[in-house]
Order: C-alpha cells, then structure tokens, then sequence
C-alpha cells in the first residue's frame, strides 16, 4: 500500500516540478532534479512513511541512498518551506491530491 503512494507522490511531484520520474531516480545535482527529490522525502515524511520505507523505494527505483542523506533533504526541504509562501503552499497541494 505504501508503494502505491510513494509512487503517487513521484508521479506528483514529477508533474509540478517539470521533470521526468526517471530522472527523480537519477543522481544528477540539478536543483530543479534535487528540489523534486527532496519534496518527495518531506512529503513522505509528512505523510508517516519511515526512512527505512523511503530510503527502500528510492533503490528499488535506481536511486542509492542513505538515511541521513534523506533526513539532510527532509531539512532543507522544510527550510524553504518555512522561507517560501509558494513553496509551502506547493507542498500543501501535494499532501492533499
């Protein structure tokens, strides 16, 4: 059940973003390609999913990661969340679909 909303949540924040899911899963440093991923992390949180949930579905994607890499996105994520009016109501908009 928790994959299918992960992968809800991909197709999302794919969709806001402008970028591919493959290239969600991809280890490129592009901000809009980091960004993506690391709204994908604070969402998952947001919604309950474990670290260990989210750090399994990004591998089984292609995407290595470590949990403090996830936790170090949730972070920034929740910086600019806090920062940014549109930011925070982009990740509204996204909790709820």
């Amino acid at each position: 059940m928790k994959k299918q909303v992960f992968n809800h949540y991909v197709d999302v924040i794919s969709k806001e973003f402008g970028v591919s899911k493959k290239l969600i899963f991809t280890k490129t440093k592009r901000r809009d390609v980091v960004d993506a991923r690391y709204m994908l992390y604070y969402i998952c949180k947001e919604q309950d999913f474990e670290i260990s949930y989210i750090v399994s579905y990004m591998v089984q994607g292609g995407y290595d990661i470590t949990h403090s890499t996830i936790i170090h996105g949730i972070g920034i994520m929740s910086d600019k969340i806090y920062s940014n009016e549109q930011v925070k109501k982009l990740a509204e908009s996204i909790c709820i679909q």
